[in-house]
């Protein structure tokens, strides 16, 4: 995809294939030409399974159980494509073994936590995401340009029926995760988020390839609504918390996530460094 926020700002020794393996997802394919984020289908969806689920698991509870209460087998194998399209479903999948660990430890992260892993695997959502960052507090977010960003980021591959179906998608996303509230006029508002949510934002700013103070500008920091320096300050917290490893000597910030990550994992990472 032309200018996806991600490959743009991707460290020089960053290896896509590497990335895909943590479970990003890059190209001109996302799930929001025909959903949201679902973040109240992801919710019901992991109450009702272990956090040891296999995506086979998944599958089941949301087709053969039917736990999301679809009214057809079609519509339920649908929204079992788009939810793993999403969020992958599937432990060995580093973003949603994460997601999942901090998914239980806090209610009011989960809406971040679901956009964030959204954001990470689907390229149409990722380019909405500048119009939002570009719009203070309180102001009103303009459909037509949204619509002109999407097109120019797309260059004319889906049609205007579709850039529609894209348009209000994106924006009941970034209303559920707290970033634009109002159900015709949407307005911008500042999330205010967890320590989770800041740690976790930070994690997979490390898993794509950020170190130091770039971290503090990876796209889920700049949606976090807050500075650098407070970013930081909460950073600290998650220290404490255990949730990450944290310094600062001779102005260099050093910040990793060994003890959240698999060994597998973190092979994973110093191979694409």
């Amino acid at each position: 995809m032309h200018n996806d926020p991600l490959l743009q700002n991707l460290p020089a020794a960053a290896d896509l294939h590497s990335l895909a393996g943590f479970g990003f997802r890059f190209g001109d394919k996302g799930a929001h030409t025909s959903r949201t984020i679902m973040l109240k289908e992801l919710e019901v969806l992991l109450s009702s399974c272990p956090p040891s689920a296999s995506r086979t698991e998944y599958d089941q509870a949301i087709i053969e159980q039917n736990c999301l209460g679809k009214q057809t087998a079609s519509s339920r194998e649908l929204t079992a494509q788009r939810l793993r399209e999403l969020f992958a479903l599937e432990p060995s999948v580093a973003i949603f073994r994460l997601m999942r660990v901090f998914w239980t430890m806090d209610e009011k992260s989960k809406p971040l936590l679901a956009l964030f892993t959204a954001l990470a695997r689907d390229p149409i959502l990722r380019i909405t995401a500048g119009p939002l960052l570009d719009l203070a507090p309180g102001r009103e977010l303009s459909r037509q340009n949204l619509s002109d960003v999407l097109t120019t980021h797309l260059q004319s591959r889906l049609n205007e029926a579709t850039i529609d179906k894209v348009l209000r998608n994106a924006a009941a996303s970034w209303t559920q995760s707290g970033h634009l509230a109002g159900r015709v006029r949407k307005v911008r508002r500042q999330v205010e988020p967890s320590i989770l949510a800041v740690t976790y934002a930070l994690l997979l700013g490390y898993l794509l390839g950020q170190r130091g103070e770039g971290l503090l500008r990876t796209l889920w920091a700049q949606l976090l609504d807050l500075s650098e320096m407070r970013i930081s300050e909460l950073a600290l917290d998650a220290k404490r918390m255990g949730l990450l490893e944290m310094s600062q000597s001779g102005g260099i910030l050093t910040i990793s996530f060994n003890t959240l990550l698999t060994n597998e994992e973190r092979q994973l990472v110093h191979g694409t460094h």
